[in-house]
């Protein structure tokens, strides 16, 4: 007899997809696939080890949308999340068709799990900060480059720079051209978050304590070192998706 869970989660991103079973209350260490990879048939095993209620789908590659759809045709119903559904929050955004799914389930999940106000922090592709008020409503937010595609771009475009692996740099001041760019890779980003969440914080929250949290990628590099970062979760899309499946029945 097969196994059983409530869902199949997917966080569609741009680099990469990932993919893990859940019940109401707990998700299963995930799975992470390149979304150039991820195809009909990789959901479609997913979807052989278990028997779902419900695939609960947060994308923002519209290109990959109707391989999902595809593969829980005849398995189980599948929950898009956008700002129409129940989320937990409000949405004070004049064009709330416009916020990608994750920062709604980034939102639903940082409101839920951590209380308001919060402020989340997502490393991917891009790092996206996203602000949650008091009234537990989502404010908007801020888009930057995101560390790789930084790191990535000075390599495609100079001669002599190497492509880089990044890890914690052993001083400011590099010995060589690989320390160097380690150097303003990690102590640059970390700057650039300090000044936006400074900004943030005076602008949305002079006077009041904030919750923030990072996931993604590059979460526990880069602010773990951070006294202004307040929790590390590295798979919180995911729980958002859990949270947003459970409110929508």
């Amino acid at each position: 007899m097969a196994l059983k869970s409530d869902y199949l989660l997917i966080d569609v991103s741009n680099s990469y997809a990932k993919l893990a079973f859940a019940s109401r209350r707990r998700v299963a260490a995930p799975v992470r696939v390149a979304t150039g990879e991820l195809s009909s048939n990789v959901v479609a095993r997913f979807l052989r080890q278990r028997q779902v209620r419900k695939v609960v789908v947060s994308s923002v590659v519209p290109a990959k949308n109707s391989v999902i759809s595809k593969a829980a045709q005849k398995k189980a119903p599948v929950l898009w999340l956008d700002w129409k559904l129940k989320l937990g929050v409000g949405i004070d955004y004049p064009r709330p068709q416009s916020i990608g799914a994750d920062r709604l389930a980034n939102a639903a999940a940082v409101a839920e799990l951590y209380g308001v106000p919060a402020i989340v922090v997502d490393f991917g592709t891009a790092v996206t900060f996203d602000i949650v008020s008091e009234r537990r409503t989502y404010v908007g937010g801020v888009i930057a480059p995101g560390l790789e595609a930084m790191t990535n771009f000075l390599y495609q475009r100079t001669a002599l720079l190497p492509r880089l692996s990044l890890k914690e740099p052993r001083r400011a001041v590099g010995k060589s051209t690989i320390e160097a760019m380690l150097s303003g890779a990690v102590f640059g980003y970390r700057g650039l978050l300090r000044e936006i969440l400074g900004r943030i914080k005076s602008e949305q929250f002079p006077r009041r304590k904030v919750c923030v949290v990072a996931t993604g990628g590059y979460a526990r590099l880069i602010a773990g070192r951070l006294s202004e970062i307040g929790v590390i979760r590295p798979h919180l899309t995911l729980e958002g998706l859990r949270i947003v499946a459970n409110l929508n029945g």
